[in-house]
């Protein structure tokens, strides 16, 4: 009886392997071959691969002649000749570049011009002699600046209205001569008023708010020379000190007629009432929208709220009850700095002075963008590093900057290049201010040639002998961008800049998509265009095309 289901099992698959193969066997020349239904997807997905093969053997026609944009796939090369329109597709070079088999890919913005734009449309019988400035101010420029020949477009457009006494907001590009654009008004202004009874507590009539102390200190070295020559005397007041530093850093010297002050150190100063404002006559916020964000805006209200700030040029007559002028100056405006300016003036009372290129990409800088994987950072960043160092030994080469998003990524990375033996110097925000101290001073002097930094030492400074700038980690925001290349290309700058981009991040892939297709379109950048000339109701443009 146990048997029986195991001889039952048995004959069944006896029966089935016997069995004739019906649904595969042909048994006549008329009966139909079985169907093998593929899935649509799956057909067209084959048809993708087959067509993408065909085109890949297909050769490649390029255009004789520059391009703008220069891709490592040939096809997707860009004329300089060629402008895309505003509804046109872009094939982006960097469209797929968010999966990780992009990496090492790469595409550049080529250089499109050689001369910075903010000299391009100067003509050479231009000169500040004829911008209204008196001669001894003219004379104090030429001792201390005998290079400066002519003024730029913002200068010449900046200079002739703040003579006139008008508020001014200056949004120009980089490396524009911005600076001296407001110094020199400044210094005249203080020149044609008398010095009123000194009173107990010492009292400055020029003041140029800054957000770093790296730019204080640049900012003093430009103003130095010009207010000696003129008897006029400057002090810079950076912060990072205690409030004990600050009153011996003050009171070792007379009082100023010019200072240069971060917030944190002014508000020390004006809380512990060891300086006023009460003769303030000239009010310059340099860097004005970093000035106005969250991390500075609170010190900046309380600076404002004891500056009498001049309700227009008929405030500014009356020398025995000055009144400030104010200039609001900077590179990027990103959106809601409008409704921020509102609260520091009337904006009906503010002359914007705009240049054509600002929030555009710039046509003098070459721009290199590198898919790249987080593990290959390192080894690509020395290979280019010991690649400048062999070329700087065999001839003539600049200085190379190279950013990082955090202070820690700069130690780290020191660490490493220390170990290559590769020379640099460091400049991060958490160091201290004893340390920080004349860092950019000297990398500006020429004692090393690379320097690591954090977005401290991209804000203003004036890197006129940087060739290199390297993004090891890719900004953060657009307008961080646009202040870190701007490091290269500067008025008076003697060799060709040049930017690399290491990009890593899905969101280092939103931002470079934003760039390219700005480029391509030769647009200013999403989200900050039409941020200064919104809210305000005056405007100049500074045509630099």
């Amino acid at each position: 009886m146990a048997l029986a289901p195991q001889l039952r099992l048995l004959s069944l698959v006896t029966r089935l392997l016997l069995a004739p193969r019906r649904d595969l066997t042909v048994r006549g020349p008329d009966e139909p071959l079985p169907v093998v239904r593929i899935p649509r997807a799956l057909q067209r997905r084959q048809e993708q691969r087959q067509s993408g093969k065909r085109r890949s053997l297909r050769p490649v026609l390029v255009r004789p002649g520059p391009l703008l944009i220069s891709a490592r796939r040939p096809e997707l090369n860009q004329p300089a000749r060629r402008t895309l329109g505003r509804w046109e597709a872009a094939p982006l070079a960097s469209r797929g570049w968010m999966h990780r088999r992009a990496c090492q890919d790469y595409f550049s913005i080529e250089r499109a011009q050689h001369e910075a734009p903010a000299l391009r449309n100067l003509s050479s019988k231009g000169s500040f002699d004829d911008l209204g400035l008196e001669p001894r101010v003219l004379s104090a420029l030429q001792e201390a600046a005998p290079e400066v020949v002519r003024p730029t477009t913002v200068q010449s457009s900046t200079i002739p209205p703040l003579l006139r006494g008008r508020h001014i907001l200056c949004a120009a590009e980089t490396g524009s001569g911005k600076t001296l654009g407001y110094m020199l008004p400044l210094l005249q202004r203080l020149l044609g008023q008398p010095s009123l009874d000194p009173s107990r507590i010492p009292a400055v009539r020029g003041l140029v708010l800054v957000p770093s102390r790296e730019l204080a200190e640049q900012v003093r070295a430009v103003a130095q020379p010009l207010g000696n020559s003129l008897g006029l005397r400057v002090q810079e007041l950076g912060g990072g000190h205690g409030m004990s530093r600050i009153r011996l850093q003050l009171s070792k010297h007379p009082a100023a007629d010019v200072l240069v002050a971060t917030p944190g150190a002014l508000w020390k100063a004006l809380k512990g009432k060891l300086i006023s404002l009460a003769q303030l006559s000239f009010l310059v916020l340099d860097e004005v929208d970093t000035l106005l964000d969250e991390s500075f805006l609170e010190l900046v209200d309380y600076i404002l709220e004891k500056s009498h700030i001049a309700e227009g040029p008929a405030d500014l007559k009356d020398p025995f009850n000055p009144k400030a002028q104010l200039v609001l100056v900077g590179a990027t405006f990103p959106h809601g700095v409008g409704q921020l300016l509102s609260k520091v003036a009337s904006l009906d009372s503010l002359t914007t002075i705009t240049s054509s290129k600002l929030h555009c990409i710039m046509p003098h800088v070459k721009q290199t963008f590198m898919r790249l994987k987080g593990a290959e950072k390192v080894t690509e960043l020395v290979q280019i590093l010991k690649q400048h160092n062999r070329t700087h030994r065999t001839g003539s080469a600049g200085t190379v900057l190279v950013f990082c998003n955090s202070s820690s990524t700069v130690n780290w990375l020191g660490y490493i290049l220390d170990d290559h033996k590769i020379q640099h110097l460091r400049l991060q925000g958490q160091m201290p201010a004893s340390m920080r101290a004349g860092i950019f001073q000297a990398f500006q002097k020429g004692s090393r040639d690379i320097l690591l930094c954090t977005d401290i030492a991209s804000r203003g400074l004036d890197s006129t002998q940087v060739e290199l700038v390297i993004n090891y980690d890719f900004p953060l925001t657009l307008q961080d961008y646009i202040h870190r290349a701007g490091r290269v290309g500067r008025v008076g700058s003697e060799v060709p800049g040049t930017v690399i981009s290491f990009v890593t991040h899905p969101w280092d892939v939103n931002l470079v998509q934003k760039i390219e297709l700005a480029a391509r379109r030769r647009r200013s950048l999403p989200g900050l265009g039409s941020s200064v000339s919104e809210p305000l109701h005056q405007k100049t443009l500074l045509q630099q095309a």
